[in-house]
């Protein structure tokens, strides 16, 4: 059975996971995660599982925890479908403020990592999308962080109209990018 990692966005430290399908008659199984090839692929351990429930046009997001608690995220959907970004906001970073999305979709045989450093947020584009994710570390509020979704210097282009987008009233606050410092 084989996980691949496939850097991606041409930006460094972006990687799609992929597991490998193996269909029957009764449908499909795949292998989607395990510590000895994460391990082996360099990649740091994921100490959490996370779970999450949209409903279409919610946008969660861009979130990230500073350092000594940044955290990478591992994410896939489980059901449902979504667009899914990351932020490069490594001061240090030649692609600070670029961004990259992929959809991720309920079939699970694509996952997302997004190593710390990065700004990340979600769209969900389907009712009920179910979204579970991995992560290096542990929630930390006093290091707790955002990017507001809509930044017009980084400009993810989110697919649906701003009319018909959900969000949280913390998300609806955060800075942009530009008030973060460099």
């Amino acid at each position: 059975m084989a996980i691949t990692f496939t850097p991606y966005g041409g930006i460094d430290g972006l990687l799609v996971v992929e597991g490998e399908d193996f269909p029957d008659d009764r449908g499909t199984f795949m292998e989607s995660f395990r510590t000895d090839v994460w391990a082996k692929a360099g990649l740091p351990p994921l100490l959490q599982d996370n779970l999450s429930r949209s409903k279409r046009g919610v946008i969660r997001g861009l979130h990230y925890q500073r350092q000594p608690h940044a955290v990478g995220k591992l994410v896939r959907c489980v059901s449902g479908r979504i667009f899914d970004a990351a932020v490069d906001i490594r001061k240090d970073s030649s692609s600070f403020g670029k961004w990259a999305s992929i959809e991720l979709d309920g079939s699970g045989n694509r996952a997302f990592w997004i190593p710390a450093g990065f700004a990340h947020g979600f769209c969900s584009l389907t009712d009920d999308a179910v979204v579970a994710y991995k992560v290096t570390g542990y929630w930390a509020p006093n290091v707790d962080g955002g990017l507001r979704w809509n930044d017009p210097s980084v400009g993810v282009a989110w697919p649906l109209p701003a009319g018909e987008v959900r969000l949280s009233p913390k998300d609806a606050a955060l800075p942009f990018l530009g008030e973060l410092g460099r």
